[in-house]
């Protein structure tokens, strides 16, 4: 499922050829996607400009005048930007037709959302309960601190909870605990405050790698221009089961920790 540093990806790869430029035309193949797409997208869409394209937790919302698309890439979606004579391949959902290029939404688990939403999307029910993000200035190691006291749940588990934060999957929460020195399954409640500033810390390194590598391709992400990601190469733990540290060497371990693989590295992490 594309997180927070795919759809950043994505987000910084679209944005200068769509901000500013006139919508053309909608074109929907299949409205069949996690939410029916609304109709009415078609004929309030064309004629607008676009203003801005948001990111905000793993949604994008594309601002134009008074409304906002809200697009969520669902477990297989993307975006990409192609010339407008590009034929349509099977599960190319929604294209969003400029003088010069069209926005396509492809997605064959069609799990995504392409919603048309009243003001800039941010009372969106689907975006409204989101939790913190993770890059911003906000988010450290105090308000981690504060935010986990009295918590028995792991650690793993409230990096991965949406509405806490937003965008840290099951990718990045591994790495960032690795890089952090913390087990996935310690009681968060339990960190320290010098724990808990690694953490916020690796967390944002962490996704500010994956961002510069454009994102984890494990089967079907692409950017806007059609390119894979490269980050699951640097991967130090996830889907490296019984392989070596790449820092001491002891071999990867691997469990089912909220019904998701968990992966860390015995010696390092502690």
């Amino acid at each position: 499922m594309p997180e927070l540093p795919e759809v950043e990806t994505t987000r910084c790869g679209i944005a200068p050829h769509l901000e500013g430029r006139e919508v053309k035309s909608v074109t929907v193949r299949n409205p069949h996607l996690r939410r029916p797409v609304p109709e009415k997208l078609k004929h309030e869409l064309p004629g607008r400009r676009i203003d801005a394209v948001i990111r905000r937790g793993k949604y994008l919302l594309i601002r134009a005048g008074d409304a906002s698309l809200v697009i969520h890439l669902g477990m297989s979606g993307s975006l990409r930007l192609v010339p407008p004579d590009t034929p349509p391949r099977k599960h190319d959902h929604v294209d969003i037709q400029f003088s010069d290029q069209i926005l396509r939404y492809h997605d064959p688990r069609r799990f995504g959302l392409v919603d048309w939403w009243p003001g800039d999307g941010s009372d969106h029910p689907l975006v409204a309960s989101l939790g913190i993000e993770p890059l911003s200035p906000e988010f450290d190691g105090a308000w981690l601190f504060a935010t986990t006291r009295g918590r028995r749940g792991a650690i793993k588990l409230l990096l991965m909870d949406a509405h806490m934060i937003v965008g840290v999957g099951n990718i990045y929460a591994s790495e960032s605990l690795f890089r952090a020195g913390i087990r996935p399954g310690t009681a968060a409640g339990r960190l320290s405050r010098a724990r808990c500033g690694r953490l916020a810390e690796a967390i944002k390194t962490t996704l500010n790698d994956a961002i510069r590598a454009g994102g984890t391709t494990l089967k079907d992400f692409v950017n806007g221009h059609g390119e894979p990601g490269y980050f699951q190469n640097e991967v130090y733990v996830y889907g490296r089961t019984d392989q070596a540290c790449r820092v001491c060497g002891s071999t990867i371990r691997q469990k089912i920790l909220g019904q998701r693989n968990t992966f860390w590295c015995p010696h390092c992490q502690t």
